[in-house]
């Protein structure tokens, strides 16, 4: 036993480092009262947008000897691979912007910030604590990640990492590497089919899914590259970015000379992006085989006889009404053919 867990531990420090990635038990506090976390939330992620947009500043170049202000392209002093790089540093909290485990970093920075709002359960009480290390040796290496009340969601703060972190890889592929939006979501069921999820925990969380695609849809807004596709056309018209390359009037005069400068253009809120799909109560999860799930079912009848996913079906009819035609690639088939009762 000894060889097989040193073996197992051996492995895991081969894994990716990105493949670290934690889960959450929703159905054992189902019947508690968090207080809503949405207000520390978003001051939270508010207080790094501005940081990163201060850093993004610091970087700044005068440009002199322009006659019309309007005669300046933005580019010219607002450089956006600077802006995405501090945004994701000041995010992050990190010396780095992509070295490191940065959405189970985020996650355990959270699990600090939030104490007094989430719960925290141990693997050993959770319904994955039969899981051994050969069904899901990376489940077994870590603590499961708290669990917060979002908006009357209940949430694991391992989907906020998965939002920024996971969220920025699909902002990579459809951006810059100028792919559709679809090959991104199929990118993540990829990677929840392997190191995020049945290689290394057992479990496919649909739930991740949603968080990851939201995620997108956030760092896509951040200047607004494209429409989002969840959103009408009158909708998008009125959608301001996150952040504007402006011209600083007073520091123009003061200096003689144009001085363009990123601000903030809107409040980032978390309510435009959570919803039902990313409870794993409600977006069910699947796992890699079916000794796994009957392990954990019977431990969730242990714990509620009544409780069946989805927990409450009206929140999958919403969500396939949001997520529309990209519906597929993010929720449970329970949760995709879930009727309201």
């Amino acid at each position: 036993m000894r060889i097989l867990i040193f073996l197992l531990a051996a492995t895991h420090l081969l894994v990716p480092q990105t493949a670290i990635a934690a889960e959450i038990d929703s159905i054992t506090p189902r019947s508690l009262e968090l207080d809503n976390s949405i207000s520390v939330i978003n001051d939270i992620f508010n207080q790094r947008i501005s940081e990163g947009i201060r850093n993004a500043n610091q970087h700044m170049e005068y440009i002199d000897d322009h006659d019309e202000f309007m005669d300046i392209d933005e580019d010219e002093y607002c450089d956006e691979e600077t802006l995405y790089t501090e945004l994701r540093r000041a995010m992050f909290q990190s010396l780095t912007a992509s070295w490191g485990l940065k959405g189970y970093d985020l996650d355990r920075q959270l699990r600090v910030l939030l104490e007094k709002q989430s719960y925290s359960l141990s693997l050993n009480d959770s319904v994955y604590r039969d899981i051994d290390y050969l069904e899901g040796f990376s489940l077994n290496l870590k603590e499961l990640s708290d669990v917060v009340n979002v908006n009357g969601h209940l949430v694991g703060l391992d989907k906020i990492g998965h939002f920024f972190a996971e969220g920025w890889d699909y902002f990579e592929i459809t951006h810059f590497d100028g792919q559709e939006v679809e090959r991104a979501l199929e990118w993540g069921r990829l990677q929840e089919s392997g190191k995020f999820g049945y290689s290394t925990t057992g479990i496919y969380s649909f739930a991740d899914l949603a968080a990851n695609f939201n995620g997108w849809r956030f760092w896509n807004r951040v200047l607004k590259k494209q429409d989002d596709p969840l959103k009408s056309v009158v909708a998008n018209y009125f959608l301001r970015p996150y952040v504007s390359c402006k011209i600083q009037i007073i520091a123009s005069i003061k200096n003689r000379k144009i001085v363009r400068a990123w601000e903030a253009n809107a409040r980032f809120d978390f309510s435009g992006y959570i919803d039902g799909a990313w409870d794993e109560g409600n977006n069910c999860n699947s796992y890699a085989d079916p000794f796994i799930e009957q392990k954990v079912t019977a431990r969730i009848k242990n714990i509620d006889p009544e409780f069946n996913c989805p927990h409450d079906a009206g929140h999958c009819v919403r969500a396939r009404k949001k997520y529309s035609d990209y519906a597929k690639y993010v929720l449970h088939p329970y949760c995709l053919t879930a009727a309201a009762r």
